[in-house]
């Protein structure tokens, strides 16, 4: 007994230990570097304006809904359960907000998801004017991170994207609103459910290829996935080869071009978003039926044509989905075989 009682102790204060160290308070003003600046968040906040629709979707996964007081820049629908919780947050705008429409809702943070909203050339603002208010901001690091961004394209991603990155967001916004294990709580589901779709592929690697088609403008090239965005996440955990091979994020390419790369699929981009032409999912698929040179693709004519929702081709939380989705699909195809 005695044995046991000197083997089991260290064990039991081990434990204590590591649940003292989850449940660490936040000291505040906390200080943290952000996409090379740093922010001082001086209370846990009350009044957030979240810009981007992950960055959203993150703040009602670590149940701060009720602290949201408006959100902006939507592609698609909210995340499934959490549809009532939304639809009592005033939406400044589906796509780009004002800055004066934010300034309204008396935020004492912002959160943004990508810096071509607010940003050194961002199109509602500057960091640093919010921050002349007191207005910390928040930026998703998955959009600074490795990647160069630019006025003038979607930026060009010079490290792969991982979902490390999500989980750094979702760890450094639960220690801005001290709830640091509700953060460890999310992180950990989501690292489950992508090693389950993982499993259920893990014969097919090194024999399937992709292209991830999100939009075209009209009568343009699309705009397909580069290597080292989310779509190239998504095929690395599935052991799928990405056709296009830039380190642009989201590069137009012609189809004459994609044709020759001969993909075992194509994965489309659905949302609700109505900016281009191809934004919807249908168009999309009329075209590759009707396109002199996309319909005589071995993936337009076998059928091996998979819809994901566009919010899954950024990097999010989404990412996962898309994981989920892309593994059914190829299962359901039977190219698992």
């Amino acid at each position: 007994m005695a044995l046991f009682s000197r083997i089991i102790c260290p064990l039991v204060i081990l434990t204590a230990f590591s649940h003292q160290v989850q449940a660490a308070e936040t000291v505040y003003p906390l200080k943290l570097n952000n996409c090379g600046r740093e922010i001082t968040v001086n209370r846990p906040p009350t009044r957030t304006v979240s810009i981007g629709q992950s960055s959203t979707e993150i703040l009602y996964k670590l149940g701060l809904a009720e602290r949201v007081v408006g959100t902006a820049l939507w592609v698609g629908p909210v995340l499934k359960g959490y549809e009532e919780v939304d639809s009592k947050i005033e939406r400044l705008a589906d796509n780009d907000p004002s800055f004066e429409s934010v300034l309204s809702k008396k935020p004492d943070l912002v959160t943004v998801q990508f810096q071509w909203q607010v940003g050194p050339e961002g199109v509602v603002a500057k960091p640093e004017q919010f921050e002349e208010l007191g207005i910390p901001v928040y930026t998703s690091p998955s959009d600074c991170t490795g990647k160069e961004n630019s006025a003038a394209s979607d930026g060009v991603r010079h490290q792969v994207f991982t979902m490390e990155l999500v989980y750094q967001e979702i760890r450094e916004l639960a220690e801005i609103y001290n709830i640091q294990a509700k953060g460890d709580e999310v992180i950990s589901e989501l690292k489950e459910r992508e090693q389950a779709a993982r499993s259920k592929v893990a014969g097919t690697a090194g024999k399937l290829s992709a292209v991830f088609w999100f939009s075209s403008a009209a009568q343009a090239d699309p705009y397909v996935a580069g290597k080292n965005g989310a779509p190239g996440y998504i095929m690395s955990a599935l052991g799928i080869r990405n056709v296009i091979e830039t380190d642009d994020e989201w590069p137009t390419v012609g189809w004459e071009t994609i044709a020759k790369t001969e993909p075992t699929m194509i994965v489309a981009g659905a949302m609700e978003r109505r900016r281009y032409p191809m934004d919807s999912l249908e168009s999309k698929i009329e075209f590759l039926k009707t396109d002199p040179v996309a319909k005589l693709m071995d993936a337009a004519q076998q059928g091996h044509v998979f819809a994901m929702d566009a919010q899954a081709m950024n990097p999010t939380i989404r990412t996962i989905e898309g994981i989920e989705a892309l593994a059914d699909a190829i299962a359901k195809a039977g190219l698992t075989k």
